[in-house]
């Protein structure tokens, strides 16, 4: 799909508005030679968020940006597009980000666009499951079975085309830290992988459904 709209090569743009640990992962990846992408930019709504610092840290270029230092909405829209102008940014990557991507940029990136959840979409997802809350759900539940989902954004939280799952047990004496944690190390190999499906253009998406080209 990359290859025809004439785009050479992933330029990504990491969104996150925490630690960054799956940023590190598709760092990680591309230092290995697993991840045929470069990272052009980290953008984070969290001044503080330690994701800017892994960047930081690798010579990445970071933009702190959020919509309440705007008076106008519009301000913001315009802003946010020219940055992923500016960096030349072709494919964008959600790397815990907790804000709804606006409109716009959704419709400009429509099927270059990825989304990480902590469960089995459509399972526990949806607004207001984000982070801890997802896996507490899962816990009180009592669900044997949960995972890991990299979808396509759209316009709705967690409603794009599913790409890659991967299932992860629950224990009987799990707690929503615990799971957590084991949930965390499916992230941080599902993610870069799935991504360079797309580098490899081996993704065909037909309306809901994600078909995956052999090599």
């Amino acid at each position: 799909m990359i290859k025809e709209e004439g785009l050479s090569e992933l330029r990504l743009a990491v969104f996150a508005s925490g630690s960054g640990s799956n940023l590190q992962a598709i760092i990680d990846a591309i230092k290995e030679g697993k991840l045929e992408a470069r990272i052009n930019l980290v953008v984070s709504d969290k001044i503080d968020a330690f994701a800017l610092e892994r960047a930081q840290k690798e010579g990445i270029s970071t933009v702190y940006i959020n919509r309440k230092d705007f008076s106008e909405r519009g301000d913001f829209i315009n802003r946010l597009l020219a940055i992923m102008d500016e960096y030349r940014v072709n494919f964008i990557v959600l790397a815990g980000y907790m804000k709804k991507v606006p409109t716009e940029l959704v419709r400009k990136f429509t099927g270059r666009m990825l989304n990480i959840h902590p469960a089995l979409v459509p399972a526990f997802c949806g607004k207001g499951y984000y982070g801890m809350k997802v896996h507490q759900a899962v816990v009180d539940y009592g669900v044997k079975v949960t995972g890991v989902t990299v979808h396509l954004v759209d316009e709705e939280y967690d409603n794009g085309a599913i790409v890659a799952q991967c299932t992860v047990k629950v224990m009987d004496d799990d707690t929503a830290e615990s799971l957590a944690e084991r949930v965390l190390e499916y992230e941080h190999a599902i993610y870069p992988e799935t991504i360079q499906l797309f580098a490899a253009d081996r993704v065909d998406i037909r309306g809901r459904k994600t078909y995956i080209k052999d090599n």
